[in-house]
């Protein structure tokens, strides 16, 4: 007779009951970059199901395996731009972790955080690397759920003396600025339009929820120098934008190069980002194979489309935080 085999169920409260801290979510989501430089994983390109186009939605299922976590992972994560009105979140998702040499379920977490806390840490990241040191004006555009964490982790890195923002809705922004505010102890400057927030700007993140591609944000409001990530699953910049950059770096190729949505999709369409343009992904920078940030005058582009490996990385940490602690139920899987 077999023996019982179970799984590790780690819910909504249970992740905020542990209660990451900056640090932690960095360092994690930094380890999964430095063994996907180091060659030490594998990620398959996301897949994308549209139930219906009239319920403005659809779901991405992200795969991947990190070898030094010893664990496999899929994310299913549901986007749906009109959530809003019916009072429930835009973005939810679902994580299974694996054992990948028996194929045998570890853990399945509530990854709506997970999902916000990784992006930011991919944009935070991003810029630690690739932004100027003295970065001290934020402008940043969308207040979704993963808004917040991008504001949050680039401030623990940067201490910005300003943060500008902007969003579609004048409740949405609103409400965003007071959040932060109380966070971070500092005021944010709400703009009524998407120029008075980016222009001039040190770090600009674009994270508009567009219902389609608009080229809203305009090359020329980008100065010298600035480090942008543009990652709207619409496009809202304009196809110029990847000529004014000396260096184009992504968070998977693999990712960026296909698909049917993305900020950059039309530039890759057109060969303004290509294996030839492409100056590295986020990982071989912070493994040191290639180069971040070499001098201040340099203009630099990061558009991350979501790692797998972020996920797995994030989950492996609150997996190892949550058993130390005793939260999160033990559920038979058969």
């Amino acid at each position: 007779m077999t023996q019982p085999i179970h799984l590790t169920w780690l819910n909504g409260p249970d992740v905020d009951q542990l209660k990451l801290t900056d640090t932690e979510i960095l360092t994690a989501v930094e380890d999964g970059l430095r063994a996907q430089g180091e060659k030490k994983t594998v990620i398959e390109p996301r897949m994308h199901l549209i139930p219906d186009k009239a319920f403005n939605g659809h779901f991405n299922v992200l795969r991947g395996y990190i070898e030094p976590l010893g664990l496999a992972g899929v994310k299913i994560v549901g986007d749906y731009v009109n959530n809003y009105t019916l009072g429930l979140p835009s973005e939810m998702a679902l994580l299974n972790l694996f054992d990948p040499r028996t194929g045998m379920p570890v853990a399945i977490l509530d990854a709506s955080a997970i999902t916000d806390m990784r992006t930011g840490a991919l944009t935070a990241l991003g810029a630690r690397h690739l932004a100027r040191r003295n970065s001290k004006v934020l402008g940043h555009i969308g207040a979704r759920g993963t808004a917040w964490w991008n504001v949050r982790l680039l401030n623990s890195i940067y201490d910005f003396d300003e943060i500008r923002i902007h969003s579609r809705r004048p409740e949405s922004r609103t409400a965003f600025a007071r959040r932060l505010e109380q966070d971070l102890g500092k005021k944010i400057i709400v703009t009524d339009d998407w120029e008075s927030c980016v222009r001039g700007a040190d770090i600009v993140v674009e994270a508009s929820r567009l219902n389609a591609p608009t080229p809203l944000l305009k090359t020329e409001w980008i100065k010298p120098g600035a480090f942008v990530v543009p990652y709207g699953t619409m496009s809202a910049v304009e196809l110029s934008l990847t000529d004014m950059m000396d260096k184009l770096v992504v968070d998977d190729w693999g990712q960026c190069k296909g698909g049917m949505f993305g900020s950059l999709r039309a530039h890759v369409e057109a060969g303004k980002l290509s294996e030839h343009t492409l100056h590295a992904e986020l990982g071989d920078i912070v493994a040191g194979t290639k180069p971040g940030r070499e001098n201040d005058d340099e203009t630099i582009l990061f558009w991350h489309r979501g790692l797998s490996l972020s996920d797995i990385a994030l989950g492996h940490t609150m997996l190892k935080k949550a058993h130390a602690l005793g939260i999160g139920q033990e559920l038979r899987y058969r």
